[in-house]
Order: C-alpha cells, then sequence, then structure tokens
C-alpha cells in the first residue's frame, strides 16, 4: 500500500522516490526528497519563475549541496551543485545571516555578488529564502524567474519565498523528529515543471488509486507498455519503466492534482517501451478525492490521459517542408521533436532520439562554449545564436529559441561563416577547439582566470598587476588605469598604456568634478564608449589621448561601498555586447573586492610590522662563553608578518634561556598574541620557575587569554660555565646541534602538546649536555616546511647545509642557512625563524 504519511509517497525502490544521487552515503529518504520538491516546485510557480531549487546542508561542516533542481538540466549546472558556507554568494550569505536576498536583474546582483554575475553573466533575476524552523539553519530555496530592470521585487513575491522557506523548514523539522537525516549526500534530483500546454491527442488512459497504490490501465497504454505489464498493476511496477526523475514526476503530478485547489497537471516523460526504446510521453491528470477525513493526507483516485510523442518525432509534413533543421528538448535537456531534415544532417535515426539527452543526440554540444550557449538561452529566456563546427565537419548556424518549456533548436549548414551577418547581441563562433582567435566570445572564459588571480594577489600593486595581465587581453584592450578613493577624492594607483603625464591632471580629482571616471563611481554604473568621437560628444572639454578607439569606465564597489574606478583602453573602435558589459561590471566588482582587501592587508601589514618589530630583541645579550646570534626571514607575499618570536633571557645564577616560538596564523592578531607569549615566557623565566613550569604557565594563560589560536615553543635553559641544559619542547620541531668534528643530528627533546589546547597538558623535561665548540640551532617551521613533501625532507636539508658550514663565524653560519631557505621554499609567504648559539668552555 502506498500513501502520502510520514514516510513519503515514492515509486519503486526501497527509498520511495527516486533520489539522483551517485553518493556513496547512500540516498536521502523519500520522504526528505519529496518534502524537498514539493517545495521547489511550489515557490516557483508562486513566484512565475522558470526554474528554481533547493540547497541542503551536507555531512560536511560548511558544505551545502543542490538537492532538487526545478526546469533545468542538472549536468549542465554542475559547478553550482556544492556551496561552501563561507563563499561570497547569495546562496551563502543567505545561509550565514539567515535574511533572504532578493535580486531583480542583473545590475543588482553585479553590485552585491559579482561572482555570481561573472560566473553566469545572463539577464535574470533570482530571490532566495533562508530555509529554517526556530533556530535551525537546513539550507536555501531558490527561484529563477525573467529579470524586472529597475523594478524591485515587490512585497508579495518577497513574502512567499520566505512563507516558501518557512513551510519547508517546518516540514524538515518534523522529518528530522520522527528520525530522517535532514542532509543532503549526493547529487541532486532534477524535475520538470509542468508544461503550459494541454494534451494534444488522446493515447492511452490510466486510473490511479492513491489510496492503495493500484493502476488500471487502458488498452492503448498497455501497447505502449508491451507484455511485460497488466493491468492492474501497482503503482511500483508502473514508475520502474520510467526514468528516476520522472517517476518522482508522476508523483508530483499526483500530489499537485489533490491539491486544495484539484489544478490538472500536465507532464512529460519517458517511458521504457518493450522494443528498449524511450518514448516521450505526456501525461494530463486530474485527481477525484476521497473525503476529508477518509484517507490518507491526499489520498483519492488519480485519473490521467497519456499521449504518446514518439511517433510525433517523426514530425509533420509541414515541418518536413521546412527547409531547415528543427530540435526540440524540453528543460531537462531532452529531446522531445526530431524534424526529417534533422535526421539527414546528424545522420540519425529519429526514432533512436526520442527522450535522449541533448548530449547523445548532439555529443558536441557536451563541449564547454557550447554548454555555455544553453545556460544562456535557458536563463536569460533570450534568443542565443552561434557559429559551430561539430568534429570537425562543416559549419552549422545553430540558434536557440527558449520557452517555458524547453528551447526550440534551428541548425543551418554554413559554407562560408564569414556570409553570416553578424549580430553583436547574440552571435558566436566556435571552432572544433574552443574558438577562433579573434572571438571576442572567448573573453567569457577568462573571468574564472581572473577571479583565481585576484584570490592570490594581496597588494593594491599585486591586483593591478593581474587586471593588466588577464583581463587587458582576454578583451583586447591596451590601456589601464585604476583610480582609488580617498578622502572624497580619487588618487592614480596604476597605469598601463596610456601617454606619459597624460593622466597626471586628473589625479586626486574630487568627487564633485564631472569626468567619466568619477560619474561612474558616484552613480555606480558603468559608461561605454564605442568610440573616442561619442566620448567626445559626451564630455566636450574631457581632453582625450587619441583620435581612435573605445572607452569602458568601471565602477570599483565592493558589497556597496566605493573603491574607486577602472578605465579601459582600447585602439579601435568596438561595440560592447550585452555579455561583455555585463561581465566587464560583474569582473569590476571582483577587482574592487580584491582592492578592498589588498588595502586592509596594507594597514594591517604596517600595523603588525610596527608590533613584531617592537616586540623581537633588537640585541641578544652577550656572555661569555656563549654566543647567539638570531635571523629572521619574513616572506615575501601574503601576510608577510606574525607570529613568530625568538628571545634570550639572562635569569637567575648567569643561566641563559634560549626560547623560539610560533603562533598558529600571520597577521596583527598572531603578533598580538605573539607579544603576549613573548612577555609571559620572559616573566616567568626572571622569576627563577623551572622550564617544565615556565611552558605550563605560559600554556594556561594563552587558554586564560583564549585568543582562538594555539602556539608552539622551545624553551632551552644552558648554564654556560658547565655547557649542560635542560630543555622543554611545546609541540615545536626538534633543535639541532652540530658538533665540533662537524657532525649534525637532531636533538631528542621530550614534547608536549602545543600551548593554548589543554589546561592540564605537561611538558617533561630533557637534560643534556653540550661539548665545547658545538652550534645549537632552534628554528621555526616555515624554514624547513615545503608544501606537497615531508616536514623530515626539509628537516634533512637544513641538517645537510648546517654541517656544511664547517667553522665559519656564528653570525656567517646563519646567514647562510636562511639564504639556503629562501632559495629552497616554495611558499615565500612562509615566516621563519632562525636563533643560534655557539657555547665554548668559559674555564
Amino acid at each position: 500500500m502506498t500513501s502520502y504519511g510520514a514516510s513519503g509517497p515514492g515509486p519503486a525502490g526501497g527509498n520511495g522516490l527516486p533520489s539522483g544521487n551517485g553518493s556513496d552515503d547512500g540516498p536521502p529518504s523519500g520522504a526528505l526528497t519529496w518534502a524537498l520538491a514539493e517545495a521547489a516546485l511550489a515557490v516557483v510557480e508562486e513566484v512565475g519563475g522558470y526554474a528554481g531549487g533547493v540547497y541542503l546542508r551536507s555531512g560536511t561542516p560548511g558544505l551545502l549541496r543542490m538537492a532538487v533542481l526545478v526546469g533545468l538540466p542538472g549536468s549542465l549546472f554542475r559547478p553550482w551543485w556544492r556551496m561552501h558556507a563561507n563563499r561570497p554568494f547569495p546562496v551563502a550569505e543567505v545561509h550565514r545571516s539567515g535574511q533572504s536576498v532578493h535580486l531583480a536583474d542583473v545590475e543588482e546582483a553585479m553590485r552585491r555578488f559579482p561572482q555570481l554575475v561573472a560566473s553566469l553573466p545572463f539577464p535574470f533575476a533570482s530571490l532566495y529564502a533562508p530555509v529554517v524552523a526556530g533556530r535551525e539553519r537546513f539550507g536555501v530555496l531558490v527561484a529563477l524567474r525573467a529579470p524586472t530592470p529597475g523594478v524591485p521585487v515587490d512585497a508579495r513575491d518577497r513574502n512567499r519565498m520566505t512563507r516558501g522557506g518557512l513551510r519547508l523548514g517546518e516540514a524538515l523539522a518534523d522529518l528530522a523528529r520522527q528520525g530522517t537525516e535532514v542532509e543532503w549526500p549526493g547529487d541532486p534530483v532534477c524535475m520538470q515543471l509542468p508544461t503550459g500546454s494541454g494534451p494534444p491527442v488522446r493515447f492511452g488512459f490510466f486510473a490511479w488509486d492513491l489510496d492503495t497504490g493500484t493502476v488500471t490501465l487502458d488498452g492503448g497504454l498497455l501497447s505502449i507498455l508491451g507484455t511485460g505489464i497488466a493491468s492492474p498493476c501497482s503503482i511500483e511496477k508502473l514508475t520502474s519503466l520510467l526514468d528516476p526523475e520522472d517517476g518522482y514526476a508522476l508523483w508530483a503530478a499526483a500530489r499537485q492534482a489533490t491539491g486544495t485547489d484539484g489544478r490538472p497537471s500536465v507532464r512529460r516523460l519517458r517511458l521504457k517501451g518493450p522494443d528498449g526504446g524511450l518514448h516521450l510521453l505526456e501525461v494530463s491528470s486530474r485527481a477525484r478525492r476521497t473525503a476529508p477525513g477518509t484517507g490518507p493526507p491526499g489520498g483519492g483516485r488519480l485519473e490521467g490521459t497519456l499521449v504518446d510523442l514518439g511517433t510525433g518525432l517523426v514530425g509533420s509534413d509541414a515541418t518536413d517542408r521546412l527547409p531547415r533543421a528543427i530540435l526540440a528538448i524540453d528543460r531537462l535537456a531532452r529531446v522531445t521533436y526530431v524534424n526529417e531534415r534533422t535526421e539527414s544532417l546528424l545522420g540519425r535515426p529519429r526514432g533512436a532520439l526520442a527522450g535522449r539527452p541533448l548530449w547523445e543526440a548532439l555529443p558536441w554540444f557536451g563541449h564547454p562554449f557550447h554548454e555555455e550557449q544553453l545556460r544562456a538561452a535557458l536563463l536569460s529566456g533570450e534568443p542565443v545564436r552561434f557559429l559551430a563546427r561539430p568534429e570537425r565537419g562543416r559549419w552549422l548556424s545553430v540558434s536557440l529559441h527558449p520557452g517555458r518549456d524547453g528551447v526550440t533548436m534551428v541548425l543551418v549548414p554554413e559554407e562560408d561563416p564569414a556570409r553570416v551577418a553578424p549580430d553583436p547581441a547574440h552571435t558566436r563562433r566556435t571552432d572544433d577547439v574552443l574558438s577562433a582567435p579573434d572571438d571576442r566570445a572567448a573573453t567569457l572564459y577568462r573571468p574564472v582566470a581572473l577571479a583565481i588571480a585576484l584570490s592570490e594577489a594581496v597588494t593594491a600593486r599585486q591586483v593591478s598587476a593581474v587586471v593588466t595581465e588577464e583581463l587587458l587581453p582576454a578583451f583586447g584592450g591596451r590601456q589601464l588605469a585604476i583610480y582609488l578613493l580617498s578622502d572624497r577624492r580619487l588618487y592614480l594607483a596604476w597605469e598601463t598604456g596610456f601617454p606619459p603625464g597624460f593622466l597626471e591632471p586628473f589625479d586626486g580629482v574630487a568627487l564633485d568634478t564631472r569626468v567619466p571616471g568619477v560619474e561612474t563611481l558616484t552613480t555606480g554604473r558603468p559608461l561605454f564608449f564605442e568610440s573616442m568621437e561619442q566620448l567626445s560628444r559626451a564630455y566636450p572639454d574631457l581632453p582625450v589621448d587619441a583620435h581612435s578607439g573605445a572607452r569602458a569606465f568601471l565602477p570599483l564597489i565592493a558589497s556597496g561601498r566605493p573603491v574607486g574606478s577602472c578605465i579601459l583602453g582600447f585602439d579601435e573602435p568596438r561595440g560592447f555586447s550585452p555579455e561583455e558589459r555585463t561581465v566587464l561590471t560583474a569582473l569590476a566588482g571582483l577587482i574592487a573586492q580584491a582592492l578592498e582587501r589588498a588595502q586592509r592587508y596594507d594597514t594591517e601589514s604596517a600595523v603588525a610590522r610596527g608590533l613584531q618589530d617592537a616586540l623581537l630583541p633588537h640585541r641578544l645579550p652577550v656572555r661569555e662563553g656563549v654566543e647567539t646570534v638570531g635571523r629572521y626571514l619574513p616572506g615575501t607575499q601574503g601576510m608577510d608578518v606574525g607570529g613568530d618570536w625568538y628571545d634570550v633571557i639572562e635569569t637567575d645564577r648567569g643561566r641563559l634561556a634560549l626560547v623560539i616560538g610560533d603562533v598558529q596564523g600571520h597577521g596583527v592578531a598572531a603578533a598580538a598574541t605573539m607579544g603576549q607569549l613573548r612577555s609571559a615566557v620572559r616573566a616567568f623565566a626572571l622569576g627563577g620557575h623551572r622550564p617544565q613550569d615556565v611552558m605550563r604557565g605560559t600554556n594556561r594563560l594563552l587558554i586564560d587569554l583564549d585568543p582562538g589560536q594555539f602556539a608552539s615553543c622551545c624553551y632551552v635553559l644552558l648554564d654556560p660555565e658547565t655547557g649542560e641544559a635542560r630543555a622543554v619542547r611545546a609541540g615545536h620541531p626538534q633543535p639541532l646541534v652540530r658538533m665540533p668534528d662537524g657532525t649534525t643530528r637532531q636533538v631528542d627533546l621530550a614534547g608536549g602538546m602545543v600551548l593554548g589546547v589543554d589546561a592540564r597538558a605537561s611538558y617533561p623535561l630533557t637534560r643534556l649536555r653540550l661539548e665545547p665548540g658545538a652550534v645549537l640551532a632552534l628554528f621555526t617551521d616555515g624554514l624547513v616546511e615545503r608544501p606537497g613533501r615531508d616536514i623530515d625532507e626539509g628537516i634533512g636539508r637544513l641538517s645537510h647545509a648546517f654541517a656544511a658550514t664547517g667553522s665559519l663565524p656564528l653570525a656567517e653560519t646563519a646567514d647562510r642557512l636562511i639564504r639556503e631557505a629562501r632559495a629552497a621554499t616554495s611558499r615565500p609567504d612562509d615566516i621563519a625563524l632562525l636563533l643560534a648559539a655557539r657555547w665554548a668552555d668559559a674555564g
């Protein structure tokens, strides 16, 4: 018996519903799948959308997975299946903040989430609502629809999204209380929206008793299904013949038809016929509900008419007479129609294409560029046209015409691609590889490279260099200028390609000056001039550096905060297609965020450097019989200050404490923690405490301070008269000692836990004795650690270099070790310290 109870409805399978995921963690429960899909379908239809879905938390902390995708082919959006909660995307922000986000058009999306537009540079609106129940956050509900430029999302649709998220949150909380694991382990379930058209001709009939799960089939439907099924049968038997997502779609049709309004539902499904081929069926269903209280929720009788569209794939005489190949797909990218000319062009029987994914019918559509064009059509709702040469064959002019129920494709062979009239808004050209070298559309694939490079740039100069190296070549630019905002003035931070001195008059320009670089920032709108004449007409008093060319002025705004403006110059006049304008504006947002981060870095770096310079010892004590030297190796990239420290302390009875430590992380916080630890160690040492007590006291202090960081440390108390030493170690690398005969080895010090983790940690004492002329070297891991390599390799390399220093003076020994470490490092952002001490018998 099948019911709509807590376990959820479902076709064949132990989980009740097809999950569509391939995770090793196993499929989610049928009830969970149903709750998510029902919510997504409902909210997309309520707000007039054409696609949507649900992101749900996963078993990995901070990771959301797309659980349900409605109205779009899943494989085409695989890069967006996973979303980390710390990413600068609307889904992540909604989950983090618990607040809805509504983006009415691409301009609003560019201002707030440039990364979203850079990855999906198409005009669409998107609405996001948190899925919550009380304080528990389950995920995010998403709806996509046509944009409304300049018109914000109205209160009614905002409330619909909010209510949808709350309803789903309560449903998921109920499932959790019943023991269902409310997490998504794998790939999303993909669903087709109900089609907007009714069924054309009656072909078969079924009646489904929702209370018992029994289905009665008429002769027409049985003729499609063949001898492998009889009437009546179970709903599980019928849905076992459907593709997984279609089995679920049939259940969704039942749920919709048995709703409060009893609306009929029209859906397209794929069914395996007796010949093993896929038949495309259009199902129109209406329910007859049981009286309230007499059956399970949504119970009753579902009656449906099925139309076999497989014969429709042959095409009618009217469409076969057209001089063009026509192929149609639904919004899950499954072939729903093929005319005779398409069969001839593709060289494949039309019957073999019924219900197949587009990538099986046209394998070359799996190329990233062609997938991008299909994404553009599905998301923007606007026609897209491009040139392609599949599998080194003849050129095709491909036109995509999207609608609510799918996309109609027109394929026209082209003997000479140059004869095709260009359409700057929609025409693109691709070859077997990606595109011709001069293809402007290929630039749309550069944002990813730019975004990756920007994430690695730290200083404002590095950001500007990345823009010069990545953005200019991508769009064929020759000139670049970046201005940064300070005290209501724009100051030139970077320029390339302009005549010497041309930009100097604009350095320090006030925000009330009428020049395009200022106006693009104050209005937040990009300005594009396709020729220098167009620029001169708009700004007749503005000096220009050339008589021919084009200019783009982009606002640098990071999360609503003005940062500056960017000027791109081109040697020749050129147009800017809508996609190029969208991508350039989105990239300007990425550049603004990188520059803002760089400015914070510069400020923080200056503060941290000041802290470290003040806290590290400027000179070391001079004692007879002991020579000490310290060396600091800062990084050349990234935050080049941090929590590494060393010290030499004169304690009671003439002994010297050699100390080296490393606070986790870089920056002001690490430097501040380092200063506190150095002061604590010095205070305990000067108080005459035993080494193990110095370490225990410092550990407890760090835990009490609770800075959210931990630290490693090595403390050696040396008697200059005898060479005897007592040492403790808290998670720090073992020191090295070079003997008078030149042999070098690690000093085996007993170790304890790093500082700041366990208040009860103990630090065992190790006793050792240095021979006259021996050199002890303490160091931080930045001197020996390399990514992808075992740290023992780095220690072995340092040990070999240490042994090779021979009888060099101690200062030269330290300098050589630092130089060799710098030459060998592949992580120039690491900080490394070296503290070396040579003991000679004072007697």
